[in-house]
């Protein structure tokens, strides 16, 4: 429930790639260093992309396997801009190109050509489609150079999967409650992100210093906010300290202001998604 943006089963082929994102963050870190920026920036993030705009059903297939490695995603799609922003912060905007796609008018070839599971994100690398937006966030930072997004520390590590393992409670636990009382039903997990805060000293992220976790995060907890607000005039960081100065550290970082849309598009979507319509 609520793993990815409009999904439809079908058998995957032989040449899609899925491995649970717990294979990948167990292994032990190829790269060891952890980059430790005060600023939380990469230099080549410091450069506004120019986005492409969205591939409708009308558009032609970009060449595949012709050794481009494309991130096929939707500028407004969370789990996509996940993988968006983990491209961005390992600086890899030369080595792989966004596919924006119109998930409301997708072409054809996308799911019969490319991703048969029709969804986003997924990404075109090495003769073969990779899915799922936290196998990807894994995926992109072990196979690509750029600042580790992972640390090293068994602590960390252990803490790290727990809070991965928990991003499809909080944002089941969080949608559902739009439709009862949104505010008392959401309490204990936003509690939850606040008490994971505290776990260590060393950074205002989750794992101290910016990690994948983040990444798992933030597009979610940057929607929530502003329905929250707009909807329920509830500002759920209200007594929650750390929540409110991670979102502020988050915002400083280019990787992820340069994937963050129009907030009203969101709401409206959401709106309509979540809130009774008028009727007839």
């Amino acid at each position: 429930m609520f793993r990815h943006c409009r999904h439809h089963m079908t058998p995957t082929p032989t040449n899609i790639y899925l491995i649970p994102f717990n294979t990948f963050y167990t292994r032990k870190a190829q790269k060891a260093t952890l980059y430790r920026e005060n600023k939380h920036t990469h230099m080549a993030t410091s450069v506004q992309e120019v986005l492409a705009p969205p591939l409708d059903s009308k558009a032609e297939q970009p060449p595949l396997f012709d050794g481009t490695t494309r991130l096929y995603t939707a500028y407004h799609c969370p789990f996509a801009q996940r993988v968006w922003i983990t491209r961005n912060y390992k600086g890899l905007q030369d080595k792989i190109k966004l596919v924006p796609l119109n998930l409301h008018d997708r072409p054809a070839w996308y799911k019969e050509k490319v991703y048969p599971e029709n969804k986003v994100p997924s990404l075109e690398h090495n003769g073969k489609i990779v899915g799922e937006s936290l196998d990807l966030i894994n995926y992109v930072n072990e196979n690509f150079e750029g600042p580790s997004l992972f640390p090293d520390d068994p602590a960390k590590r252990e803490f790290g999967l727990e809070l991965l393992s928990y991003t499809n409670t909080f944002n089941t636990t969080v949608f559902t409650s739009f439709k009862g009382d949104a505010v008392k039903e959401s309490a204990a997990v936003f509690d939850y992100l606040e008490n994971a805060l505290h776990k260590f000293d060393d950074g205002p992220f989750f794992l101290g210093q910016f990690s994948s976790v983040d990444i798992a995060y933030i597009p979610f907890v940057e929607r929530f906010q502003n329905f929250f607000s707009e909807v329920f005039k509830y500002d759920f960081t209200s007594g929650r300290p750390k929540l409110a100065a991670w979102i502020e550290e988050l915002n400083k970082i280019d990787a992820y202001k340069q994937t963050v849309r129009d907030p009203k598009e969101y709401l409206e979507y959401y709106k309509k998604r979540f809130l009774p319509q008028p009727q007839d």
